[in-house]
């Protein structure tokens, strides 16, 4: 009796489990973007008229008023620069932050990391591959972020690849490494599966992909959880 109320339970926490993480996490976004939009409103209260300045602190209480204003100053951002003089907009912004103490390095950080994981043209975590980490014989899955260049790449005698390496079960940390590109062994799988095979600590086998040549669909199969 006590091994099926322990499996029940298991297999109830297993269903809900992820619905509730999921909606801890959607509502902890949502309080971050609804407490900028509130600042923002209270900053514009400031210049406003009187007469208008209830009606738009009354906004604030809005449900989901502040995720649609954010989605759609995101989508005319993108199409403003897209254009010529959007460009053109942009050159004379980050020229501008540029030229800002303590805040254009700060500013310069974020925006040369943000390019190169965000830019479709980057390479940056778009392939998932297999190394010896922290030591020979054992093994981890590791993300190419690129390649070693500058200073760096005249000390290194072969071609190097720079790789981060992610913690379990949180990804968002861990570790930059510069390995020889003899030494990554390429896997078929996604990023999306590499990183559920680590946040599930490996629990959560990738399926095996047609071009695998170290299994066909019966090993899918016995990959698969359950």
């Amino acid at each position: 009796m006590g091994a099926s109320l322990r499996k029940y339970l298991v297999a109830g926490l297993l269903v809900w489990l992820p619905l509730a993480i999921t909606i801890w996490v959607l509502g902890q976004v949502l309080d971050v973007v609804n407490g900028v939009f509130g600042s923002l409103l209270a900053a514009l209260a400031l210049i406003v008229p009187a007469s208008l300045r209830d009606g738009l602190l009354e906004l604030r209480h809005v449900p989901g008023l502040g995720v649609v204003i954010l989605a759609g100053g995101l989508l005319a951002t993108g199409v403003l620069v897209a254009n010529i003089f959007g460009q053109w907009l942009l050159t004379q912004w980050d020229r501008l932050m540029s030229n800002i103490p303590i805040v254009k390095s700060i500013y310069s950080s974020v925006k040369q990391v943000s390019d190169t994981l965000f830019s479709s043209s980057g390479n940056a975590f778009r392939e998932a591959v297999l190394v010896q980490y922290p030591r020979e014989g054992s093994w981890t899955i590791a993300f190419v972020t690129g390649a070693p260049s500058g200073e760096v790449a005249c000390h290194l005698a072969q071609e190097h690849v720079s790789l981060y390496v992610p913690t379990t079960p949180n990804p968002t940390s861990g570790f930059f490494l510069i390995m020889p590109r003899a030494d990554v062994r390429p896997l078929q799988m996604t990023v999306d599966e590499a990183l559920k095979y680590i946040i599930s600590m490996g629990t959560v086998a990738p399926m095996a992909h047609p071009g695998n040549p170290c299994g066909g669909p019966d090993e899918a199969t016995r990959n698969q959880p359950g």
